[in-house]
């Protein structure tokens, strides 16, 4: 995990309005919209690397609400889309969701066929290493 963060920091791209990170308690407040309680390692995305801009993928964020990355939005768009409610997306991908499931797992669900995938990854930070850092 810290080798990732460390790789995720070296590629973070400037921005005029960088994005600030979230506290804990921020993350009960998110917690108590969406009415899911977030993995622990999403949680510790969100609250280490959810700053950093890199790529053409953009993941969620949880301190902006005028934001297009902001998790309670991003994650009501994906539900009313049939993204099942007991997971918690991390990131669109053009009409795709990355979602994480109560275990850490992160799983995508497809626009096409309104179906998880075959794909999955064993946590968040599998997720950052193999799909964002690779995007």
């Amino acid at each position: 995990m810290e080798e990732v963060i460390d790789q995720l920091r070296e590629l973070n791209e400037p921005v005029p309005v960088p994005l600030e990170l979230p506290d804990e308690e921020l993350l009960v407040e998110i917690q108590e919209q969406i009415l899911i309680h977030l993995p622990y390692e999403l949680r510790e995305f969100l609250l280490k690397v959810s700053d950093v801009v890199y790529g053409r993928l953009e993941p969620v964020t949880a301190t902006d609400p005028q934001s297009h990355t902001y998790l309670p939005e991003v994650a009501s768009v994906a539900w009313s889309l049939g993204v099942p409610r007991e997971l918690v997306p991390i990131c669109e991908d053009r009409g795709n969701y990355y979602c994480v499931e109560e275990d850490g797992t992160v799983v995508l669900w497809e626009q096409d066929t309104e179906e998880l995938s075959e794909e999955n990854w064993e946590s968040v930070w599998h997720w950052v290493r193999d799909v964002w850092l690779e995007s």
